[in-house]
């Protein structure tokens, strides 16, 4: 979603090509003040069907082209390699793009309505299975491991450590400056930029705290930096020095668990977002009420934050249920209706 070297048009037609109509859409919302992550990802979905789009004749796609034939074409092929949820985003995506098409007399009707849409999935809390899986996780990671190559045990302990700890989403670890760590000794806290731009702060133990001191210890003499780090500089990086990108953390929390050998207790598509999830449940567990939940997380429903005070009251009541004293009482009534 470049803007093309011709620039925003004034006035977007069906004859307008459909890149520089993209344009025009971006610029629409503007007043929205997305966050960086929802920009990136509406561009990703936006630059995943674009090439499903293609004329046969290689001609430049037109307004015009957006037609209900073509874009349910294009969603049968995105949707044979891509989950529901993904799916569901793209459809919503160039949804919002076709409704602005049409308040802009671009096209006659929003050809996204002959487009079928995935049912939206239930998602429930997906956290690290077994016993003592956070433990084994963050002793793995912590150990310097000889033959690695270009080992970086403090930046991956700082990394999965401040997931597991502070719930925080991966592109908000992503978005994370050098600043963004702050407060008095024993009262550090993160300040977190998160869902449509809503801010909040993450309170921050010391034992993070100084896992993260170390971290930036660590960055500072391997690239021989100044003993002060630029409060706007990405907290976490690569093994370069460049800002750590959405790819690269997926392949490091990957690692974390195959090498601790705890990726089979990892719950399908969670990945990054299983230590969120644990965090969640731990806070429960310690009595956290669902208002403290939706706060630490930053969600925007309360029922969200209910989900994982639902799931715990489950897992008591299975608990509860599996007492062997249940099975005796079993028995004894059974013998009584005998």
């Amino acid at each position: 979603m470049t803007p093309p070297s011709s620039g925003v048009p004034e006035v977007v037609t069906s004859s307008t090509p459909l890149l520089a109509a993209l344009s025009a859409y971006d610029v629409a919302r503007l007043p929205r003040k997305e966050s960086p992550h929802t920009t990136d990802a509406r561009r990703r979905d936006v630059a995943a069907l674009l090439p499903r789009l293609q004329r046969t004749d290689g001609a430049e796609l037109l307004v015009a082209d957006l037609t209900v034939r073509a874009l349910r074409t294009a969603f049968a092929d995105f949707s044979l390699d891509h989950a529901r949820s993904s799916i569901a985003r793209c459809w919503s995506t160039w949804n919002g793009f076709c409704s602005f098409l049409l308040a802009e007399d671009a096209l006659a009707g929003n050809p996204m309505g002959g487009v079928q849409r995935p049912r939206p999935e239930r998602h429930g809390p997906k956290p690290l299975r077994g016993e003592r899986t956070a433990e084994l996780l963050l002793t793995s990671v912590a150990t310097r491991r000889p033959g690695a190559r270009d080992p970086w045990p403090e930046r991956d302990l700082a990394v999965v450590a401040t997931l597991l700890v502070s719930g925080i989403r991966s592109a908000e670890l992503l978005g994370l400056r050098v600043g963004d760590l702050a407060g008095a000794a024993g009262d550090h806290r993160l300040h977190v930029l998160g869902k449509g731009n809503a801010e909040r702060s993450v309170p921050v133990e010391a034992t993070l705290a100084e896992v993260l001191g170390n971290y930036l210890a660590s960055r500072r003499a391997r690239f021989a930096r100044p003993a002060t780090l630029p409060l706007d500089a990405p907290m976490f990086v690569d093994t370069r020095g460049r800002a750590l990108t959405r790819d690269q953390l997926q392949y490091l929390v990957r690692q974390a668990y195959r090498t601790a050998g705890v990726h089979d207790r990892v719950a399908r598509g969670a990945l990054v977002h299983a230590l969120r999830h644990t965090f969640a449940t731990e806070v429960v567990a310690a009595g956290a009420s669902a208002v403290e939940v939706m706060r630490l997380l930053g969600h925007q429903s309360l029922t969200t934050s209910q989900q994982y005070i639902d799931v715990a009251a489950q897992e008591l009541r299975s608990a509860a249920a599996a007492n062997r004293a249940y099975a005796a009482l079993r028995d004894v009534r059974e013998r009584a209706d005998a």
